[in-house]
């Protein structure tokens, strides 16, 4: 039996033009990590969960991301610093020398899906020089029965060869060795010369990001998702560090996903992926205790550092501060079985502002939640040393902006009509600053933010009154139940009123210039839901 399999496997990577290869096909994970560990290029924890070092790279590299231009993508894509163009030729002239540079290794082959609705299940091909990135993809995808495995001919194939690096990366259009390329006509993921398993997770998703809305009408969304004992669904969109992962995370209620779900025209929410992959610095039970559970054998971890006993030093950055992990979703608990739910109510936006300006929790229209998703406003803050405290402003299209193939507006309008369609409510939640920017005020209690959320889930903010702030024109509840109600005015907070409102101008500013970008491609409806008040207006008329 075992000959006909490795005969068969052989002649599936012929059509690849990979010769002489040693392939292990769809291996377990006990497998890959036992191999792994072997040989040299990983070790165990304390506990037995094994870790890796990506070398050079512990992060994605944006600027080496490349989509090719041809017939399909040609008007499709919204070219410029996200989205790079590649020829055909170059592409197939890279994709050439991977094939060559992986042919006579020993390589590792898996076949998974992406997208758990059934009408929306993509097969994905990996193809990987690494048997630890061939972990990676068992972890992160969805894992097909054997039934599913028989005659299985992929959508979409990743090519990924860590060990490739271009020698002449100006001879094939690239800006050095490392590359991830997506091919849409020839439907490859090429990736050479980066370790970093996020590539191939990414790859993916950018691909879906362009193929699902304009294909079959649905919305991609870089974001987390749950569902109540009721089945509403809530969906929640954040950047790095607004508790995105830690908010959806709710012991009432059961997770669908944590990074990449699509929307469909039947109100279906549905995961991309069937794996998690969270970051761990500074991990510990008690923030997080999901993820801390689920760092487990089957899960792997990425540039972590050890301690002298075998455990994990979750607080040292010394290799990265980006340090992961990945598992498949089954080491939650509280997961929806089928990754899909119907029903989607609620939509949070999470923003850390550390302007301190925004309100806690406010309301949004149609064409605000449409201007505050294309916007996708996070404060980042500054530096921790002496005299340094002004926050700086970050905005990340869609909440995804470097996965993004197609024009922001795109999905903006999409977001909007399906929110009228469905009659969900969009919410913007600061889970930042209070009483003042960072270095003056304070944290918002994450107790308050939680209470806010469930609030909303359980429809205590349905009739309640609304106040709109002056300046950024946000529908913010006069009361909430479990939070002190002064705090749900940002200008109450502050001592200084002049100082609240000369502030919040300059943040709407920010707003205004990062959107005229955007401006051209945007409806009257998306423009009029930005703030109110630039900072060349007189605000006495306004307050």
């Amino acid at each position: 039996m075992e000959d006909s399999a490795t005969i068969e496997v052989h002649a599936s990577l012929e059509q690849y033009g990979l010769k002489d290869v040693n392939v292990h096909w769809n291996l377990p994970p006990e497998e890959l990590q036992r191999i792994t560990v072997e040989n040299n290029m990983g070790k165990e924890t304390a506990n037995g969960t094994l870790a890796v070092n990506t070398g050079k790279f512990t992060g994605r590299s944006p600027q080496d991301r490349f989509i090719v231009r041809d017939s399909y993508t040609d008007k499709k894509v919204w070219w410029g610093k996200t989205n790079k163009p590649v020829s055909t030729e170059n592409f197939n002239s890279l994709k050439h020398e991977v094939i060559q540079y992986l042919s006579g290794k020993e390589i590792y082959a898996r076949d998974a899906f992406a997208c758990a609705e059934p009408e929306f299940k993509t097969k994905i091909r990996a193809i990987t020089e690494l048997p630890w990135s061939n972990l990676f993809i068992y972890n992160m995808f969805l894992r097909p029965s054997a039934k599913e495995l028989e005659n299985f001919e992929e959508d979409w194939l990743i090519l990924c060869a860590p060990g490739y690096v271009c020698p002449d990366p100006e001879a094939y259009g690239i800006r050095q060795g490392n590359f991830s390329i997506i091919n849409f006509s020839q439907r490859v993921a090429l990736i050479g010369g980066s370790a970093y398993t996020g590539e191939m997770k990414k790859g993916i998703f950018s691909a879906l990001n362009l193929i699902l809305p304009v294909e079959r009408n649905v919305l991609p969304m870089h974001c987390s998702a749950n569902v109540g004992k009721k089945g509403d669904t809530a969906i929640f969109f954040g950047l790095s560090g607004t508790g995105k992962t830690t908010l959806s995370a709710d012991p009432e209620r059961k997770l669908i996903g944590d990074d990449e779900h699509g929307w469909t025209e039947d109100n279906v929410i549905f995961n991309f992926e069937g794996g998690c992959y969270a970051k761990v610095i500074d991990l510990s039970e008690e923030k997080e205790p999901d993820i801390y559970r689920a760092v487990r054998p089957g899960a792997m971890l990425e540039n972590v550092v050890f301690k002298n006993n075998g455990e994990v030093d979750y607080l040292d950055s010394s290799i990265t501060q980006n340090t992961r992990v990945s598992y498949p979703i089954y080491h939650i608990d509280n997961i929806q079985e089928t990754l899909y739910a119907n029903n989607p109510k609620n939509i949070f936006f999470l923003t850390c502002d550390a302007f301190g300006v925004l309100p806690p929790v406010s309301k949004l229209t149609p064409g605000q939640a449409a201007y505050h998703f294309i916007s996708g406003y996070t404060a980042k803050v500054a530096g921790t040393e002496a005299g340094i405290t002004e926050p700086v402003p970050s905005f990340s299209a869609c909440f995804g902006e470097p996965f993004m193939p197609l024009h922001p507006t795109i999905y903006g309008e999409m977001l909007s009509d399906k929110m009228q369609e469905a009659g969900v409510n969009v919410w913007l939640i600061n889970t930042g600053w209070s009483a003042g920017p960072y270095g003056v005020g304070s944290r918002i209690k994450l107790k308050y933010t939680r209470a806010m959320i469930t609030a909303i889930l359980n429809g205590d903010l349905d009739n309640v009154d609304y106040e709109q702030n002056p300046i950024f024109g946000l529908f913010m509840p006069k009361y909430c139940p479990g939070v002190p109600s002064e705090i749900l005015d940002p200008m109450n907070t502050w001592l200084q009123k002049g100082a609240y409102i000369g502030k919040a101008i300059q943040l709407a500013h920010s707003f205004h210039l990062n959107f005229e970008k955007f401006a051209l491609q945007a409806s009257k409806q998306i423009m009029e839901g930005g703030p109110l008040i630039d900072e060349h207006h007189h605000l006495e008329e306004h307050i």
